[in-house]
């Protein structure tokens, strides 16, 4: 990596990080600047604004996501084993990112209509897509229930899987992979005896 991808590199981490604290409307320039040790003006040599900035941390964790998903949650496996595949890339991306995480999932609602988000909005489209497509190859196979909008379905799931960002902790003994197992139990098999 070259000293200027570095740089780079450094500033996004630190946005990611003071954007998750802050929310982007109340982390100012000055205050990523200082975190990363240059001047303001200097960060404009490698974003030309805030909003730049936050757009590539989204940007960059969307597609992230989404060649995760394409690579673990191929459309040939089955629904459920697809479905646990794609809690899993969730739940692990959300661990390895948590700030980028939290970014996305607080500030692409307010940005989905700002022109510069296009490319974020797409990639957001797509990866819900993924989930949306599994929950309906699942009932089309005659695994997941009819009953249940799809949409509905996912908006529970997705929303299970994302949020447990703000309560689980990497460290935790509770891996993720056991949260993936609770999680695919409770949701497929229900909480019942």
């Amino acid at each position: 990596m070259t000293a200027v991808e570095l740089r780079r590199t450094d500033i996004l981490h630190a946005s990611a990080e003071l954007f998750a604290s802050k929310g982007v409307a109340s982390t100012t320039v000055r205050q990523i600047a200082a975190r990363v040790g240059v001047r303001s003006g200097a960060l404009y040599h490698y974003f030309p604004s805030k909003n730049a900035i936050a757009r590539e941390v989204v940007t960059d964790y969307l597609e992230q996501l989404k060649a995760r998903y394409d690579e673990a949650a191929p459309r040939r496996l089955d629904p459920r084993s697809r479905l646990r595949a794609i809690v899993e890339v969730s739940l692990r991306t959300a661990e390895e990112n948590p700030h980028a995480t939290i970014v996305y999932q607080n500030e692409l609602p307010n940005l989905r209509d700002d022109p510069g988000y296009q490319d974020a909005k797409q990639l957001a489209d797509a990866a819900q897509q993924v989930w949306l497509e599994t929950i309906d190859d699942g009932k089309r196979a005659g695994v997941f229930r009819e009953d249940v909008p799809t949409k509905v379905f996912h908006r529970f799931i997705r929303d299970a899987v994302w949020l447990s960002i703000k309560w689980r902790h990497p460290e935790d003994a509770y891996t993720a992979e056991d949260l993936t197992r609770d999680c695919m139990k409770i949701f497929l098999d229900g909480f019942a005896t």
